[in-house]
Formats: structure tokens, C-alpha cells, sequence
């Protein structure tokens, strides 16, 4: 196998290729498949960006016509077919049966970029420069989202000072510390020091964080600090929406609703660059052009994102994600943490995490990582210190495909821990 070319040119940032090294040349349903002809369960799924499976059978046909039929391709945000058709499917359809009311905005064709354009928006409303977000969080790469996000290995190839944050700590880090109450004590305190922000940004659930999922209770009284105070609430459903926990928005569970929500990765659920920034109507200020983009039309994306809507909704992803998540759950309970008594499991629908952290062995989570790969399991790890071997299979994964990719997991912790011995 050729990766030479790789090696030689590309540059030094690249990441993922270094955990798989292997040359993938096809993808079909919940599997990958590389140049050798060995074949892989994907449990890492794009970083979520497949939910509905590689080259998914329902939207593919959609997109091969719109191309042999001359569609447009590129239109920047000019009025074309493709848009309107997801818009009007995205309102009636998605939005309005669950009780949302929002203005669509198209940011560029990336998370990060639905990031900044939620932040621009959300200090040009308020007035403030100021945002809280929470420590474990990843909002994206670009500097804006980079300066809400974490981890110190991103934010030190920065290379300049990441301003206009204040970090509230995570409910997880502190069980008897109520951060809600420390927020308000912040704005209350005239020594705190804490400019009042213009808005607040968390996932519901921490996914590179080490999927932490926060509670309906939390969730709650984060909507009402925010109300209290004239705070913007701002939810990040990049990785966890698109009914990754089991509703087709991550907030949906605690009942709430956020001023703006951003979304990217499995809209279309084909693999295609697509983004959306959300907010409520009041909050639409943006003078024309005041945030832009030239692949902000990206036509393909749109017609893909409609398809992808329409499988979601046909075909109940929403509750297959929720069956085939107790299916994990149940599993690593019963076969995998049995291994271990310091072993942890967190999660909600189809993201789940198995927690290495209480075992004092450095890198051993990563050591499971590279076994799995050997098994022919593709997984991926998250957290603090990476200690968390992060489950994210494709939503509509056949029983018998998650069932043997589990049970590949299975052997790679029990050969890595039996190795400790």
C-alpha cells in the first residue's frame, strides 16, 4: 500500500491518518473498506458527518440526478431551487412540528464558521464582547470558536492571545459546586471582575469534552440564568444533533429552546461541507453581506440535506438511534466494564464513552484505539488526556454489524488490559 505521496507532501497537521494508517478507497452503510480489500466497522462515523451511513442509498440517487441534470453547483447565497426546497422542507417539516421558530442563516460550509457567525451576531445584538462557555467544551479551530474551546493543545497553535472568554466550569468537574449560581454570583459581584456576557455557549452534551452529558434539570436552569440576566443562549449541536441523541436536536429532551443553535456535519448526512446558523427572528440584524462566504451556496450540500431530512423522517432515525443506543449501553455494561471495575461508561443515544482515566496507565485508552484498528474496528478517542474511547457508529447501523464491532471493542480492551498483567 502507497502512502508515500502522503508522507512527501502533505503537510505535518494531518491527524486522523496517523490513527487509521491505512489508504481508504470505499465506504458503503456502517463499513469502510481500503485498498488491500480489508474491511472495517466504522464507529467513528466522520466525526459524526455519516449519520446515516457512508453513501447512504437514499440520498445518493438524488444527488447523481441533480448533477446529470446540470443543477446549479455554486450561487453564493443567490435565490436558487435547491435552497428554497430545504428551507421550506427544514421550516414545515423539522421546525415548526416541534414549536421553533427561526430564521436560517448559511455561514460558511463549516461548524467552526456557523460559530463565529453565532458569536458576531450575538455581541452585534447585545452590545458585549464578553461570552461564557464551559471548560471541556470544542466549538472549532477557527479563532472566534477557538477562544470558547478548552483544550490547551488546540488553543496553543493559536499563536495569538484568545480573548473575550470567560470559562465556567463544567457541572461535572465540581458534583457539590452549583455553576449556575457561580454565573449569577459573577454578574452580581461588583469584584468579580467578569464583564457581563453577551451570551452563554455549551453543548448539551461534551463530545470531544469526553461525552459528558448534561442534565434535563441543568439544561433548565441554564435557560433561566439566561433569561434572568438578558443573556443569549447559545447550543452547539454540531456533533450531537442531527438525532445522534435521539431527538432530532440534542436540546429537545429538557424542553428548552436557545436564542441561536448552530448545526454542521450530518444535515445532509452524505459527507458534504454544510452549515446552518439558527436564532430567533428578533435577533436577525445582520446588515446584507456583514457575514459572508463564496461557498456559502454550496448546492449540492442543500440538496443533500433535504434528502437526508427526508430519510430521517421516513425512516424514524430518531428512535433507531435511541434502540440501538440501549443495545450499547447494555453491552459494554455487561461484557466490557466487567473487565475493569475501574472502567466508566457515559452517554445518550448513539454517542457513548468509556471512561480509562481511573486506570493509572498513561496512553491506554489510545493503546485501545490502535488494538480495535488491528481488529478491523474503527474508533476514536476523546477527553481530558484522551482518556475516553469515544462510540459513535453510524445512526441506522445494522444489529448484527454494531453487535460484531462491539464485540471487536470487547477484544481490544481485554488484550490491552491483559497486557498490564
Amino acid at each position: 500500500m502507497n502512502t508515500q505521496t502522503f508522507e512527501k507532501y502533505e503537510s505535518e497537521v494531518r491527524s486522523y491518518c496517523r490513527h487509521f494508517p491505512t489508504v481508504f478507497s470505499q465506504a458503503k452503510g456502517s463499513k469502510l473498506f481500503d485498498e488491500l480489500g480489508n474491511e472495517y466497522i466504522d464507529f467513528f462515523c466522520g466525526a459524526g458527518a455519516v449519520n446515516y451511513g457512508h453513501n447512504n442509498s437514499y440520498i445518493k440517487p438524488k444527488l447523481a440526478n441533480y448533477i446529470m441534470s446540470d443543477g446549479i453547483m455554486h450561487a453564493l447565497d443567490m435565490y436558487t431551487t435547491p435552497k428554497r426546497e430545504f428551507i421550506d422542507f427544514m421550516e414545515e417539516k423539522i421546525l415548526k412540528p416541534r414549536g421553533l421558530d427561526y430564521k436560517i442563516m448559511f455561514p460558511g460550509p463549516t461548524g467552526t464558521n456557523a460559530v463565529e457567525a453565532a458569536l458576531k451576531i450575538a455581541r452585534k445584538v447585545k452590545g458585549r464582547s464578553n461570552i461564557f462557555a464551559l471548560t471541556g467544551c470544542f466549538h472549532g479551530m477557527t479563532l472566534g470558536a477557538l477562544s470558547l474551546t478548552t483544550d490547551a493543545a488546540a488553543r496553543k497553535g493559536a499563536g495569538v492571545k484568545l480573548t473575550d472568554v470567560t470559562h465556567i466550569p463544567a457541572p461535572y468537574m465540581y458534583p457539590e459546586f452549583d455553576t449556575v449560581k457561580y454565573m449569577q454570583d459573577l454578574l452580581d459581584d461588583d469584584h468579580s471582575a467578569v464583564e457581563k456576557p453577551a451570551a452563554l455557549i455549551i453543548e448539551t452534551v461534551q463530545a470531544e469534552g469526553g461525552i459528558w452529558v448534561f442534565d434535563n434539570e441543568y439544561l433548565k436552569s441554564v435557560r433561566r440564568f439566561c433569561d434572568d440576566n438578558d443573556i443569549l443562549l447559545i447550543i452547539d449541536d454540531i456533533q450531537v444533533g442531527c438525532a445522534r441523541t435521539g431527538t432530532y436536536f440534542s436540546f429537545e429532551r429538557a424542553g428548552i429552546q436557545p436564542d441561536i443553535f448552530v448545526m454542521s456535519k450530518s444535515i445532509g448526512g452524505y459527507g458534504l461541507p454544510f452549515a446552518l446558523t439558527l436564532f430567533r427572528p428578533e435577533l436577525d440584524k445582520w446588515l446584507p453581506g456583514e457575514h459572508n462566504g463564496t461557498f456559502r451556496g454550496n448546492q449540492l450540500a442543500m440538496v443533500a440535506a433535504k434528502a437526508g431530512l427526508e430519510f430521517m423522517l421516513k425512516e424514524n432515525v430518531e428512535q433507531q438511534a435511541v434502540n440501538s443506543g440501549k443495545i450499547i449501553k447494555e453491552y459494554v455494561e455487561n461484557e466490557i466494564l466487567p473487565l475493569d471495575s475501574r472502567l466508566k461508561l457515559r452517554g445518550i443515544g448513539m454517542i457513548w464513552g468509556i471512561e480509562f482515566d481511573g486506570i493509572p496507565v498513561e496512553g491506554l485508552s489510545e493503546k485501545v484505539t490502535v488494538k480495535a484498528f488491528e481488529k478491523k474496528l474503527i474508533v476514536e478517542c476523546a477527553g481530558r488526556k484522551n482518556s475516553v474511547v469515544k462510540l459513535m457508529p453510524p445512526l441506522v447501523i445494522e444489529k448484527e454489524v454494531l453487535m460484531e464491532g462491539l464485540s471487536k471493542l470487547k477484544e481490544a480492551v481485554r488484550d490491552c488490559l491483559s497486557e498490564l498483567n
